[in-house]
């Protein structure tokens, strides 16, 4: 089998400034919710049988209690936070395994998807459908793969470091030198992608780094690493055909009229037949 792994708050985003592209000030109130509903019903439609999604429930975690500047709800359109729990709520009505982060974040939640699933013998592959760099430390060899659904693109170990410079499992690392401004932490100064790549190809984990490379930023540096570095324990199932997707349930029809969609449950009902 193979897992799939959907990053829904970047899903929500995608589809809500998709609509204001498009729509401008014409589109629904849950526009969002039901574009990304209709990914996630397309690709079961096209054969994905274990879906899992993953959203933040609330845009800050322990991570802002490490760093005074990371990521917060501020600035984000009271339009698209007030979709945030509608979404999770349509896609378990959608029967959908659906996890909302509150102290720890979306991305964390597919790390420890992506891990429960792969110890899992019956699992071929586990696909993490996002663009996010942070999840690329996720990926093994060619059995956890990263697809980005803008490019297409399906990312295994190997393509991780040609974009990078870098394997997987230091991904930590290279963002805890180079920064990441949409997750609100800066990197060292002067460093960048190519010098962030030779230093870790050359000593490794930050922590093997000799003291004199770093200097007075070291300690910097490993707090940033903590920043970067996606939790694995979340318990999220016990067994992975808890993510089995086996059609919608009795409260799904309310949910395709509140959010205009009246294909939606037609469409479930033959998906659901299918997978049978």
């Amino acid at each position: 089998m193979i897992v799939h792994l959907v990053d829904g708050t970047y899903e929500l985003f995608r589809h809500f400034y998709g609509l204001r592209r498009f729509a401008a000030d014409k589109a629904p109130p849950l526009g969002a919710v039901a574009g990304v509903l209709n990914t996630v019903l397309g690709m079961i439609e096209q054969g994905a049988t274990h879906v899992g999604v993953a959203t933040d429930h609330v845009i800050e975690s322990f991570r802002n209690r490490l760093w005074s500047g990371y990521k917060t709800g501020d600035g984000i359109e009271p339009a698209l936070l007030t979709q945030f729990e509608p979404l999770e709520e349509a896609l378990a009505a959608m029967g959908v395994a659906v996890w909302p982060m509150v102290e720890l974040e979306a991305d964390d939640a597919l790390a420890s998807a992506a891990h429960l699933a792969a110890r899992d013998e019956r699992v071929a592959r586990v696909s993490i459908w996002t663009p996010d760099k942070d999840l690329a430390q996720c990926v093994v060899a060619d059995r956890v793969v990263q697809v980005d659904r803008r490019t297409r693109d399906i990312r295994d170990a190997a393509g991780v470091r040609a974009k990078f410079g870098v394997v997987p499992e230091r991904i930590p690392d290279f963002l805890a030198l180079v920064g990441d401004a949409a997750d609100g932490y800066p990197g060292l100064p002067g460093i960048g992608r190519v010098t962030a790549a030779r230093l870790i190809g050359r000593f490794g984990a930050l922590e093997e780094f000799p003291p004199e490379t770093l200097g007075e930023q070291r300690e910097l540096a490993l707090l940033f690493k903590q920043l970067a570095t996606l939790r694995t324990d979340a318990a999220l199932f016990r067994d992975v055909d808890e993510l089995r997707w086996r059609g919608p349930t009795p409260g799904f029809a309310a949910w395709a009229g509140r959010l205009a969609s009246a294909a939606l449950p037609e469409r479930c009902r033959r998906a659901a037949s299918a997978a049978r």
